[in-house]
């Protein structure tokens, strides 16, 4: 998925939980699945961060002189402009944009 495409809002709104836990009935089991996806979110954007950074890293042992790299600079900045993982994550569970098996039972929601 393109993170940068994402359609979460920058700023944390407000939600209505009622209406976030009828997919699932449990406010704890809506918080965990949310949560989950966040993680994977998180962890997916700092590997393809870490991957675009690591161009810029210099492989001496010791290094005097820090340079500043203008491309470096603006990678990191267009990451810390997107939204936070876990808006991003609650902008799919409100789009049903995630598969997820809740509890014990086998169905799958949607």
């Amino acid at each position: 998925m393109d993170y940068k495409k994402s359609k979460a809002p920058k700023n944390t709104p407000t939600r209505d939980m009622n209406q976030m836990t009828e997919k699932v009935g449990n406010v704890y089991e809506t918080v965990a699945i949310i949560s989950k996806r966040a993680n994977q979110i998180s962890q997916a954007l700092k590997r393809e961060l870490d991957n675009k950074l690591q161009d810029f890293s210099i492989p001496q042992d010791a290094i005097d002189e820090t340079f500043e790299n203008k491309e470096q600079i603006e990678i990191s900045r267009n990451y810390e402009r997107l939204p936070k993982a876990t808006l991003m994550a609650t902008q799919e569970f409100i789009d049903d944009e995630l598969m997820f098996k809740v509890g014990s039972r086998d169905d799958q929601l949607k």
